[in-house]
């Protein structure tokens, strides 16, 4: 009998035992949940109100370049990619032909070649989709394991990463990226974006360098300091805050990017992979829509639990949690089309329990401009 394949570590490892790290296996990779001395809740509400660093090397760098790099990302990505500048970052979906989502992404232009991060649990699969796409006059690589990723989010990111950084990320718009040298021998891929609702910035480097970068970019990560490690537990609550899909929650093989409320992030005109079967269901319509939930009393939902109206099951929970920032339970649903309208009444049955939930606007929480 094999044994189980060790969980991958990223090149933040020793930093993240260095601080006290609760260490989980997260999609193959071996990741902090938390860090002791802090906590899901601190965690959270320093990122809310000041700024904090996030590992995010298990999301997975692919890099297309090559006459055919364009063509091949328009046939397998839903945005028209055609129209993005050199610089810009756009999310789009992966999808399969029924219009089901392999993934979300977030692919950046650059000049010569084209960047885009993907879920890390979804990698592998995304590479096996790619192959028979692949042609001749392109070139791909998997650099996920050659790079690291951080993320420094927070409203006082841009304050610390313009003193840290070579050059002012203050000076980026949002959703674009760019390429900065420190001490002219480390490359530092730059994309002011970020998954917690916060303004911010996510930073590919080379793994031989990820170390001394990640020194450098906490160097004051102590109890003084604004900058201060968060783990994935902190970020799922932010996401949640902040109205963004999770994979695999809100996302999957069997959803559409028109019923999780991303129509936006799909271009209809173009041809694609699952194109015409998106065209059917907005021509149609959709069966059930995501929406937000606000939850009456102490007891949070659960993934999974079922949304009741007039005593029949209309919908399911994808996402929940007690919101540190609103003090209050809320959640994310698919339901049937018919009951999205803000504020409907709706239940979820909490273990036999049936409490009230009212339909809300998504996102929960918006940062201040």
């Amino acid at each position: 009998m094999s044994s189980p394949t060790a969980p991958k570590r990223t090149a933040f490892y020793d930093y993240h035992i260095k601080h006290n790290a609760r260490m989980v296996d997260f999609a193959g990779w071996e990741m902090p949940l938390l860090y002791k001395d802090t906590g899901i809740i601190a965690e959270h509400n320093h990122t809310r109100t000041a700024a904090s660093i996030f590992d995010v090397s298990h999301m997975g760098r692919l890099k297309f370049s090559g006459n055919g790099a364009l063509a091949f990302l328009q046939k397998i990505a839903t945005r028209n990619l055609e129209k993005a500048f050199v610089g810009q970052s756009l999310y789009a979906h992966i999808c399969n032909e029924a219009g089901g989502i392999l993934d979300d992404v977030i692919i950046t232009r650059f000049n010569g070649f084209w960047m885009m991060v993907c879920n890390a649990s979804n990698r592998d699969k995304l590479l096996a989709w790619f192959q028979p796409h692949l042609t001749k006059d392109m070139r791909f690589e998997d650099e996920t394991g050659s790079s690291a990723m951080v993320a420094i989010q927070g409203p006082k990111a841009m304050a610390v990463l313009d003193e840290l950084m070579p050059e002012p990320v203050s000076e980026i718009k949002r959703y674009y990226g760019q390429i900065q040298k420190y001490m002219f021998v480390i490359s530092l891929t730059v994309f002011r974006s970020g998954y917690t609702g916060e303004d911010g910035a996510e930073i590919i480097v080379g793994q031989q360098a990820a170390a001394l970068a990640m020194n450098y970019l906490a160097k004051g990560s102590q109890e003084t300091s604004i900058l201060k490690p968060a783990g994935l537990g902190a970020r799922d609550t932010l996401r949640m805050e902040a109205g963004m899909p999770l994979y695999e929650h809100e996302l999957s093989e069997t959803i559409d990017p028109i019923s999780a409320g991303q129509g936006w992030a799909v271009d209809l005109k173009k041809e694609f992979i699952g194109a015409a079967a998106l065209r059917k269901i907005a021509a149609e319509g959709c069966k059930r829509k995501l929406v937000g939930l606000i939850l009456d009393g102490p007891r949070s939902a659960r993934q999974g639990m079922v949304v009741v109206s007039g005593g029949a099951p209309v919908g399911e929970v994808t996402s929940a949690c007690a919101s540190p920032t609103l003090k209050k339970n809320i959640a994310m649903a698919y339901v049937d089309a018919g009951l999205t309208a803000i504020g409907t009444k709706l239940e979820i049955d909490l273990r036999g329990s049936l409490v009230s939930a009212d339909v809300v606007p998504l996102p929960f929480y918006k940062r201040a401009k």
